[in-house]
């Protein structure tokens, strides 16, 4: 007979689950595995809110297991760790982001991007190597393999830094990646919210101009006083895009519902490109014949590998790229889901974990 969550590893944990596609969240009893020897155990302080944890609660992607536990932006001090450990120590900073296993010999994993890895293995609500599935960071305690734990800068915060392990490297890579990272580049963000808005804070530090892109009017005094975007445009707004139109050598498209790409094809200058790293859950139409007159290019980016998530919370404190947050306790995380669903968040909800998770 299977086991129960609460009885399949030696450590008790707690967090929050989702038992069901409704998405609600209630107390949930489970168990981790114990510290092996290339692992790092530590005790979860604070963990991102990210928008595909909402799909996922909702099983909108169609690969949901439950009980679902979320979370993969997660920090926190190590508690132990195992006798071949050679990164870490108990006491230190750490982060675990989406990612905490792969093949490790593949040659996206030899080259860094185990991202990449078909047989990656995701934080949570994945088949872990011992077969029992994986519960992420809305939990007392985590327990990781050392390759897939980041160290954590002493000058960056704990608490607004923690979305960097998703929103953050799922923008930077990007931009890295497609060579939207050159200083005087002129570069479009699509979509002001936990992505898009970091997004704007990278660009702007590797020395772009950023032009966000969004619905919403409302949105332009935050984006270019607060966030140092230098123009804004409203995609509804016919003769704005128009008058924009060929001015980008690239997009980062952050928007994870449903909008036409046509609009943002036409900003493009011959060559540019659109990076889709939003998630829709229906297919986008795709245009050919303005990609084909431009030689345009509209590609994709999920996340980071370990060592470019490092690379990039090491660039986040070295330049002091924080995102806005809103710090919660976990029992307002169902009220936080129906917040997100409005976007009625700036920019991101992190719950804090140490302060507010108690066991029932």
């Amino acid at each position: 007979m299977a086991k129960s969550p609460e009885t399949e590893h030696p450590l008790k944990a707690f967090g929050w689950a989702s038992r069901d596609t409704s998405g609600f969240f209630s107390p949930f009893k489970f168990s981790r595995r114990a510290t092996g020897e290339h692992d790092v155990q530590f005790k979860v302080l604070y963990c991102g809110v990210c928008h595909s944890d909402l799909h996922m609660a909702k099983n909108e992607w169609g690969f949901s297991q439950y009980p679902l536990v979320p979370g993969h932006e997660i920090v926190g001090e190590v508690t132990e760790v195992g006798s071949k450990v050679e990164k870490f120590k108990v006491g230190d900073k750490v982060g675990v982001g989406c990612l905490v296993g792969s093949c490790r010999q593949c040659d996206q994993c030899t080259n860094d991007l185990e991202n990449y890895c078909d047989k990656q293995i995701l934080t949570y609500s994945a088949p872990y190597t011992d077969g029992t599935i994986t519960y992420g960071g809305y939990s007392n305690l985590m327990v990781a393999d050392e390759h897939f734990v980041i160290r954590w800068p002493e000058n960056l915060p704990l608490d607004i830094g923690a979305p960097l392990l998703c929103a953050g490297i799922t923008t930077y890579s990007p931009l890295r990646y497609y060579g939207l990272d050159k200083p005087g580049l002129n570069v479009g963000i699509v979509g002001l919210g936990g992505l898009g808005h970091v997004a704007v804070k990278f660009a702007k530090a590797f020395g772009t101009k950023v032009t966000v892109i969004s619905t919403s009017i409302n949105k332009k005094k935050e984006a270019i006083e607060q966030l140092g975007a230098d123009s804004f445009l409203v995609s509804r707004d016919p003769e704005e895009m128009k008058a924009a139109a060929g001015t980008l050598d690239g997009i980062i498209d952050t928007v994870s519902a449903s909008h036409p790409l046509l609009p943002l094809i036409s900003l493009l200058k011959p060559h540019g490109k659109i990076v889709v790293v939003g998630a829709p859950e229906k297919p986008l139409e795709l245009p050919v014949f303005p990609i084909i007159i431009g030689r345009k290019v509209i590609g994709g980016s999920a996340i980071g590998g370990i060592k470019e998530t490092q690379e990039m919370i090491d660039f986040a404190a070295k330049h002091n790229i924080l995102p806005d947050v809103e710090i919660i306790p976990i029992d307002y995380i169902n009220t936080a889901m129906d917040r997100l669903l409005k976007s009625d968040v700036k920019y991101r909800f992190v719950i804090d974990i140490a302060k507010s998770l108690k066991p029932e």
